[in-house]
């Protein structure tokens, strides 16, 4: 390289070394790392937005096998640093349990009220077989098996029973009351089974339907939330579809084929379970009718309670993930050398490998050459690998934050994986709030921002409170004279490329050293780029001739300037952000709104935005609830078209505040937080609730129109007969999401708990009052449209 021809003058060549020194010389550095205090070279591989995780972990892992032989002895492939397939692997895990505890919750529910096993066989086949429709859906549309699709799943499996129940039921009980007919009167057991079918097919049609409509908000969800819940609701409704073709095929198939063969003594009577509750039933149905003024105040007050204790309750985006690591973000000043920088992370990993939960942690001081975060010098980041085995994760947090409080000079947030991903997707900060302070002055927002701040460390839960870093850094201006450029010729473009040839260097060819290749870069010797008046004196060409020292083309002097702009919008911005513990995001942003408005003065033109997790709960809240609305609508016309009158289809949405109630009560008991999954959870409660109105008012008809039974009575009979089905769908469904509903905090059921805490609570206070207050309000109501008619 040194002998190389660069021209020729007068005869003689003039070679690179008599223009410049050449040598070999270190890159620039732009980050150090380490994993577990030792230094190591930190390879982050990101999939693509279609690929599956769990496959490509172990298409790499098969990789790192074949190349662990040739490396060289004291170096060492680590695979384990962060991995994203573990907390998806025992995820799944976790949701697969809950989806089999929840079928043997449901197979013996229906061993205790049917006490038969070919009936419960016959519902539970509804399972497997709508599973697999469901599975066979995803893969055709190319769709895979994940946490969300499995939730999906496990949420419906006990509705996927629903149907047949209700169907074997009514053709059991069919076949029990033909079989104690005299001989004469008895009618082909095929006769009976398809009547019994038919008697409830167009209501069990019309409440799956209703179910699946109630899901439509998920597919019209946009943003986080929408990915997150749109493959649950998916599975479910698939699920639940397919449950509806099972009942309305292999069921009755089923039925004619096992049920007539069943021994005589096992048709003929109702379980002890049944004929126990029935006689609790009985006497508390008449009562309702007689006192239906009171049963009918009561609900309403219970009603009115509900939603008291509902504004009282918190609110949050989602749910916080369960990850088995955390995501450490370290900040020194701005202008820090990456030495020193380097030092406090190092600093920072010692501590947190002192903490017995804490089993590794991986460093990445600055950034990588060709790193996608662009983080400066003064910026660490560690992945810390947590143990599960005894540790709680919240109180593993806080004692990891009482740990790095005494850092010097460094703000510190501490979060997960994903939850820190999604905040910097939502905010563009590490944190869960953002509180955006816009205006004109950078000064000015600064000491704002410091204000903010202040107020902000007085509200309780909130953590890892910091203002976005920015302060003043030495800077070595070079401003332009223009008239002194025009002078001798200098273009602007030209200059400021040469300068930045000359300070920062340039990559002008690359030196092949066998197959490796290595920039060849040129640039100013270190001491001409380090001295203020050397580099004023610096000598460039001009077109006019000369070359002239760049003082006369430009004024070079030292000052100070901020390290960062940030704009948002158009406006200057300066961010205050900080994470919750130990209290929902709601409330918390409510008092720091309220703190902001009362004690930070806002000079005019200046105002502040509050981002983050808070901003997309709001909006995410706002869709589900217009949405849930069209669905609500969406119930009542289909309730119409089963009751040909709005106010049969009125009393049957009776089941909506009823289930309220229970969903309410359970979140206040339980967590006290509403976030989007809770708020799914009220919208799917309302769609299985509505189902057994629909089934008790259908069958009030039925008996009044086709029995010709007096009104009182067939509100009795028919509440008596509907009871078995009634408790029976209800307690499937409610109690086949119990290990969901206690699987709080742990990995891969976050989402599905609140769903399944608002499900089981609202199951249970909408079935014990439909059983009472629908009856009391047909009987008032109903019973009047059809005496007159």
């Amino acid at each position: 390289m040194k002998r190389s021809v660069v021209s020729v003058r007068e005869g003689s060549p003039i070679l690179v070394e008599h223009l410049a020194d050449v040598q070999i010389g270190a890159a620039t550095r732009f980050g150090t790392s380490s994993v577990s205090g030792r230094d190591a070279v930190i390879l982050s591989v990101q999939k693509q937005p279609n690929a599956n995780t769990l496959d490509l972990s172990n298409r790499i892992d098969a990789v790192i096998e074949e190349l662990e032989p040739l490396l060289p002895a004291d170096v060492r492939i680590d695979n384990h640093v962060f991995r994203q397939a573990d907390f998806i692997e025992v995820s799944i895990h976790n949701v697969i349990e809950a989806l089999r505890d929840g079928a043997i919750l449901v197979a013996i529910i229906l061993l205790l009220f049917l006490a038969n096993v070919r009936t419960t066989l016959i519902s539970l086949v509804a399972i497997p077989l709508s599973l697999i429709v469901a599975v066979l859906a995803m893969y055709w549309l190319g769709l895979t098996i994940n946490t969300m699709t499995l939730g999906g799943m496990a949420i419906a499996v006990g509705v996927l029973v629903d149907d047949a129940i209700i169907d074997v039921e009514n053709v059991f009980r069919r076949l029990r009351e033909n079989r104690v007919l005299p001989d004469d009167q008895k009618r082909p057991t095929l006769r009976v089974i398809l009547d019994a079918s038919n008697e409830i097919r167009q209501p069990m049609v019309i409440a799956t339907f209703i179910i699946i409509a109630v899901f439509a908000p998920l597919f019209f969800m946009s943003g986080i939330e929408g990915r997150l819940l749109l493959p649950l609701g998916f599975a479910f409704v698939i699920s639940v579809f397919a449950s509806l073709f099972v009942a309305l095929t292999v069921v009755p198939a089923l039925s004619y084929y096992l049920l007539p063969k069943m021994k005589q003594h096992t048709a003929e009577r109702e379980t002890w379970l049944v004929r126990t509750l029935k006689s609790w039933y009985r006497p508390t149905l008449e009562w309702a009718l007689k006192h239906g003024s009171t049963v009918i105040l009561a609900t309403a007050l219970l009603i009115v309670g509900a939603l008291a204790v509902y504004s009282r309750l918190g609110s949050s985006f989602l749910p916080e993930f369960n990850e088995g690591s955390a995501t450490i973000i370290a900040i020194t000043p701005p202008g820090t050398s990456l030495q020193e920088s380097s030092d406090i992370g190092e600093f920072v990993e010692r501590k947190l490998m002192s903490h017995p939960a804490v089993l590794s942690v991986a460093r990445r001081t600055g950034r990588g050459e060709l790193d996608e975060h662009v983080f400066g010098s003064n910026q660490t980041e560690l992945e810390v690998r947590l143990s599960q085995e005894g540790y709680h994760k919240e109180k593993v947090f806080d004692e990891l934050r009482d740990l790095l409080s005494d850092v010097p000079g460094t703000v510190i947030s501490i979060g997960q994986p994903l939850s820190h991903r999604i905040d910097h997707m939502l905010s563009g900060t590490q944190a869960a709030l953002a509180v955006k302070v816009f205006g004109g002055n950078l000064y000015e927002l600064r000491q704002i921002a410091q204000q903010i701040k202040a107020e902000m460390e007085t509200v309780d839960g909130l953590v890892d409170v910091a203002v976005e870093p920015q302060v003043d850094v030495p800077q070595l201006r070079i401003e332009m004279d223009r008239d002194a450029m025009a002078l001798y010729g200098v273009q602007v473009a030209d200059l400021a490329e040469n300068i930045e040839t000359a300070f920062n260097g340039k990559v002008v060819g690359q030196v092949l050293e066998g197959q490796i290749p290595f920039d060849l870069v040129v640039r100013f010797p270190e001491d001409s780029r380090v001295n203020e008046n050397v580099i004023a004196s610096s000598l460039f060409a001009t077109p006019a001739g000369p070359q002239v020292p760049l003082n006369e083309l430009a004024k070079v002097y030292k000052s100070s300037g901020p390290n960062s702009i940030s704009r948002e919008n158009v406006s200057r911005k300066i961010v205050v952000q900080a994470n919750i513990a130990g209290r929902d995001l709601g409330s918390a942003v409510e008092e720091v709104r309220e703190k902001v408005l009362n004690n930070v003065r806002m000079p005019d033109g200046y105002f502040v935005s509050y981002g983050g997790q808070f901003e997309s709960a709001e909006a995410a809240s706002r869709i589900v609830f217009l949405l849930s609305l069209l669905s609500i609508g969406a119930i009542l016309v289909l309730l119409y078209l089963e009751f040909r009158t709005f106010r049969d289809a009125l009393l049957v949405m009776v089941n909506l505040p009823l289930a309220l109630i229970g969903g309410v009560f359970a979140i206040f008991f339980t967590s006290g937080i509403v976030s989007i999954a809770a708020l799914v959870g009220f919208v799917t409660l309302f769609g299985i609730a509505a189902r057994n109105g629909i089934l008790m008012i259908a069958h009030f008809h039925d008996l009044i129109d086709n029995g010709k039974v007096p009104v009182r009575d067939a509100i009795i009979r028919g509440s008596l007969e509907r009871m078995n089905p009634i408790l029976m769908t209800a307690l499937c469904a409610g109690l086949a999401l119990l290990p969901l509903a206690l699987g709080g905090g742990q990995p891969g059921k976050e989402i599905q708990t609140p769903m399944a805490i608002v499900i089981l609570g609202g199951l249970l206070t909408s079935t014990a009052l439909n059983m009472v207050v629908i009856p009391a309000l047909y009987w008032r109501f109903g019973a009047r449209t059809k005496q007159l008619n």
